[in-house]
């Protein structure tokens, strides 16, 4: 059969259809002011049997469209364990939350931490400091990635950090150095989850701050493993929804 997975997320909403096996669509959009409303156009003239709703948005969107809810966790956690079946821990950095979930070596999530509480090391706070320095924000790991010189950003509050960035401008630091501090600042806050929490191996880099080429590096580095980033990293939580949707196929 067909099922289907919703990934309703603060910045994308991803959808997979799985059918017989194998990954039968995908796509990613940007969630909007309506993410109903984008959920429906998604939807519209698919066929599947069962649907799934993951994400920040789930308990939005998954009444009206008569969908179950899963957890983020839970769906991370399926969708990474079948694209890697050696998979033993899951980083996800999202919009507004980062996650970092260990599994058993059935697949099973062991235990696992979430920052939901701030923009700290998530997407969020990437978003504003690539604002901030006029940077778009699908280059900003790049301009990172270019630095010459290091700088220090002290601050992993989104307002503070900001402010640091401000002065940081005003005494003619490159933007470069700047765009690096930062980023090292969003791999000081997962470093800490991961210390308080464990690492296993297989480590796997997945949301959409995964596309990001200096954090994926800079984690790699500070953790003394190979992180791998899968060809879809937005997908995998709505990968893990449709494949419990279609029980786990």
């Amino acid at each position: 059969m067909t099922s289907a997975g919703l990934d309703v997320g603060s910045r994308t909403i991803s959808l997979v259809l799985f059918d017989r096996g194998v990954v039968a669509n995908s796509v990613v959009v940007d969630t909007g002011v309506s993410p109903l409303a984008r959920c429906r156009q998604l939807l519209k003239g698919k066929s599947y049997q069962r649907l799934v709703v993951t994400g920040y948005g789930r308990h939005l969107v998954a009444p009206s469209l008569g969908g179950e809810v899963i957890s983020e966790i839970s769906a991370f956690a399926v969708g990474a364990r079948y694209l890697y079946p050696d998979a033993g821990t899951v980083i996800d950095i999202g919009g507004q939350d980062s996650k970092v979930i260990l599994l058993s070596g059935a697949g099973a999530v062991d235990r696992f931490e979430m920052n939901d509480r701030c923009a700290a090391g998530t997407g969020r706070f990437l978003e504003v400091m690539a604002h901030t320095l006029e940077v778009d924000i699908d280059e900003f790991g790049e301009l990172a990635l270019g630095a010459s010189k290091v700088v220090q950003v002290n601050s992993l509050c989104t307002v503070f950090a900001e402010s640091e960035v401000v002065s940081l401008i005003a005494r003619g630091e490159e933007v470069g150095a700047i765009a690096l501090a930062l980023h090292q600042a969003v791999a000081k806050r997962i470093m800490g989850m991961v210390h308080r929490l464990g690492l296993r191996e297989g480590v796997i880099f997945a949301g959409g701050v995964a596309r990001n080429r200096c954090l994926g590096r800079l984690l790699s580095n500070r953790l003394g493993v190979t992180i791998t980033v899968p060809n879809e990293p937005q997908t995998v939580g709505a990968l893990g929804a449709a494949l419990l949707a279609g029980g786990g196929e």
